[in-house]
C-alpha cells in the first residue's frame, strides 16, 4: 500500500551521487521499515550500488521505474500537487519559498 511522501528533503541544487548516498542514510532509512519497497526513477545517482545495499541492508527493496514512465511515477504526481501549491502561494524570496515547501510537504499523509 502506497503510504505517501515520508522522508522529503529540499536541496537547492542539483542532485549528485554523495547528496542521494547522504539522504538515503540519513533522511529515507529512518523512515523505512523492514518489508518496505522503495521506488526509484533512473536518475544515475539512484542507481549506486551503495543506495542499493544500504536499502536492502535496511530490509527493504529496491524497485526502479521502466525508463521514462511520469504517469506511474507518483513523485512527479506529488511534485505537480507541490507546484500547483507554490504557484497559488507566489512567495517572493527564496527564504520564504523554502519555508513555504517546508509547509506543503506536511499536506502528503504518509
Amino acid at each position: 500500500m502506497l503510504s505517501g511522501m515520508t522522508a522529503p528533503m529540499v536541496l537547492d541544487g542539483a542532485m549528485n551521487g554523495a547528496t542521494f548516498q547522504a539522504y538515503v542514510q540519513q533522511v529515507l532509512i529512518p523512515t523505512l521499515a523492514p518489508g518496505d519497497i522503495v521506488i526509484m526513477d533512473n536518475l544515475p545517482a539512484q542507481k549506486a550500488e551503495c543506495v542499493r545495499h544500504a536499502i536492502e541492508g535496511a530490509g527493504c527493496r529496491l524497485l526502479y521505474l521502466p525508463p521514462y514512465s511520469p504517469d506511474f511515477n507518483p513523485v512527479e504526481k506529488a511534485f505537480a500537487k507541490l507546484k500547483a501549491v507554490l504557484r497559488a502561494k507566489a512567495e517572493r524570496t527564496v527564504a520564504r519559498l523554502w519555508n513555504r515547501v517546508g509547509q506543503i510537504v506536511t499536506m502528503f499523509e504518509p
